[in-house]
C-alpha cells in the first residue's frame, strides 16, 4: 500500500486504483478501505481511485502524541492526502462517515479545489432533538447516544450490531435476533478492532452539523441512498437534496445503508455516467 506522513507524524496507508481523474473513496465508521477495492478495480478505466484507511481504521496505528481519529482530524488527514498526491479537482466519494469527513473539510476549504462529491446515505446530523428529527432513527437524542456510548465502552461489538439491528430495517433486525452467519462474522471482525479510538471517533461524529455546509456546495453531487436503510428515513434524502444546490438523488430499492453493497451493478453504472459527464480538468 501507499502511504504517508500526517502533519502530527501519523502514517496513514491507501491503495491506489486506475488512472486518470482522481477519486477518494472515503469508508464508513468501522471500516476500512477493503470496502472500495472491488469498485475501485471494476471502475479503473473512469479515474484513478484512491482508497484509503481513515485515521483509527484499518492499518493505521496511533503513535504516541498524535491526535486522536476525530472528524476533524480526518478532515485534515483529507486534505493533506490530497496535496501529498497532488490532487487535480479530485472528486469525493464518502459513504455514512465518509460523508460526514467529506463535509467537514468542505466546511474548513470549500469547494474550489475540487471536481465532484458522492454522498452515499448519510444525514448531516446524527443525533435529534425537539427540532431536528432527521438524524439517526429519527429518534435518537443526547440521552441515548450516551447510553450508546457506555454500551460500546462495555461491549464494543454487540453495541455496534445493536445499533445496525435495532433501526428501520425489519429485515436486519431479525437476522441480528436470529445469530445468522453475517452477523457472526461481523461480530467477530469488531472484535478485533481497538475499541478505544473508534470510540473516540463516533463521539466527534455524534457532535458534528453539517446542515449550514451542504448549500455551500458548489460542485456536481450525486446522492445515493437506500429505501431500507436502518438509519435514516427517505426524508433526510430529499432534506439533503433540497439543500445542495442542483444535487442529483438516486434511491436504490430494497437497500439498505449501504446501497453500492445491494446494487453493485447500478452503482457501477451510476458512477461511471457520474464521472464521465463531469467537466474536464485542463492538464
Amino acid at each position: 500500500m501507499n502511504q504517508f506522513q500526517t502533519g502530527d507524524g501519523a502514517t496513514l496507508h491507501y491503495e491506489v486504483i486506475g488512472s486518470g481523474r482522481p477519486v477518494v473513496l472515503l469508508h464508513g465508521w468501522t471500516s476500512s478501505h477493503r470496502e472500495w477495492l472491488y469498485y475501485a478495480t471494476q471502475l479503473a478505466g473512469a479515474g484513478r481511485f484512491l482508497c484509503w484507511d481513515a485515521r483509527g481504521h484499518g492499518f493505521w496505528k496511533q503513535p504516541r502524541d498524535t491526535e486522536p481519529p476525530t472528524v476533524g482530524r480526518m478532515a485534515e488527514d483529507l486534505f493533506e492526502m490530497i496535496q501529498h498526491e497532488r490532487l487535480r479537482a479530485p472528486v469525493l466519494l464518502g459513504h455514512s462517515m465518509g460523508a460526514l469527513t467529506a463535509w467537514e473539510h468542505i466546511g474548513r476549504y470549500g469547494t474550489g479545489h475540487l471536481g465532484g462529491l458522492v454522498v452515499i446515505d448519510q444525514s448531516p446530523r446524527l443525533v435529534t432533538d425537539q427540532d431536528w428529527k432527521l438524524g439517526i432513527y429519527g429518534a435518537f437524542d443526547d440521552r441515548q447516544n450516551t447510553r450508546f456510548i457506555e454500551a460500546l465502552q462495555t461491549d464494543f461489538a454487540e453495541a455496534v450490531l445493536r445499533l445496525a439491528a435495532y433501526g428501520y430495517n425489519t429485515k436486519v433486525r431479525e437476522r441480528y435476533e436470529a445469530d445468522s452467519g453475517g452477523f457472526k462474522m461481523l461480530r467477530e471482525f469488531l472484535r478485533e478492532m481497538d475499541a478505544g479510538p473508534l470510540i473516540e471517533c463516533w463521539r466527534s461524529l455524534a457532535a458534528a452539523d453539517y446542515r449550514a455546509v451542504l448549500p455551500q456546495i458548489h460542485v456536481p453531487t450525486l446522492l445515493i441512498y437506500g429505501d431500507q436503510s436502518q438509519f435514516y428515513s427517505l426524508e433526510v434524502a430529499e432534506f439533503v437534496r433540497s439543500a445542495i444546490p442542483n444535487a442529483q438523488l438516486e434511491v436504490y430499492q430494497d437497500s439498505d445503508h449501504s446501497p453500492h453493497l445491494w446494487q453493485r451493478d447500478r452503482f457501477l453504472a451510476d458512477m461511471k455516467r457520474f464521472l464521465r459527464d463531469l467537466p474536464r480538468v485542463s492538464p
